[in-house]
């Protein structure tokens, strides 16, 4: 475990404590607007890449699955349909209204079965060990303090032959990144201020995902934690990646 006394807000730096307070403040905002600003940020691709996992994690009937600062719950959703009425899917989310937001997004649309909320640290998973065939988590990572820490207790909570996959914002091919940093600090930030009336939030998000782990950086870092079999896949030119990890 990780005992650094200063990380990253953005381009901050600050005390993991701080940090906690100050990522909880940012969820807290935008938690109402959050499937509104995910479509509109990424033009709709985001139910394509969160497709993409659900196509790679290849979940079964009856298994148990875990989906990590799982926010409003659109992967959750899914995989309650794919595990089926002896399956069991968890939501997990530090952030309380992102949590009750998720949960009421959900039972509205009558998704009550086999399916629970828990508000936890994802460094710090409340669950018995070999709990799970497979864990997700889409866009979180970048948010926890110490991602170390998560992937660690995502390894201890996986069963045997269990899967981690983490999708996340990463590093664009080289032709890209031009065009990929004025979109990040010229449009989100306008999107943030004019829909979510925001703009700070989103000024942070464009931050952090500059300031999280490369593709390659990402895969080392499953590797150290013990995942077996890492790779990942570069979706968009690399805008996003999906990386997985097996536990064996």
């Amino acid at each position: 475990m990780s005992d650094e006394s200063k990380t990253h807000f953005g381009y901050s730096t600050v005390s993991p404590k701080e940090k906690t307070q100050k990522v909880r403040h940012v969820f807290e905002s935008v938690a109402e607007n959050y499937d509104l600003m995910n479509d509109l940020m990424s033009m709709g691709m985001h139910r394509l890449w969160k497709r993409f996992v659900l196509h790679i994690a290849a979940i079964r009937a009856q298994q148990s699955v875990l989906d990590l600062a799982g926010g409003t719950g659109d992967l959750a959703a899914a995989m309650t349909k794919q595990v089926g009425d002896h399956g069991r899917v968890v939501l997990c989310d530090i952030n309380a209204s992102m949590l009750q937001t998720g949960r009421d997004k959900l039972i509205n649309q009558g998704i009550v079965k086999n399916l629970s909320y828990v508000q936890a640290d994802a460094e710090r998973l409340p669950f018995e060990d070999n709990s799970f065939d497979c864990v997700t988590m889409a866009f979180g990572l970048r948010n926890v303090t110490f991602k170390e820490n998560c992937l660690a207790s995502v390894y201890a909570k996986l069963k045997p032959a269990g899967k981690f996959i983490v999708l996340e914002f990463s590093q664009p091919d080289e032709w890209l990144q031009p065009l990929y940093e004025k979109y990040s600090f010229s449009v989100l930030p306008w999107l943030g201020r004019t829909i979510a009336k925001d703009e700070d939030s989103y000024r942070y998000l464009a931050e952090s995902i500059r300031m999280h782990p490369d593709q390659a950086t990402l895969k080392n870092m499953f590797m150290q934690a013990g995942f077996d079999d890492c790779r990942y896949v570069n979706l968009n030119a690399g805008i996003v990646a999906a990386h997985i990890g097996y536990k064996y």
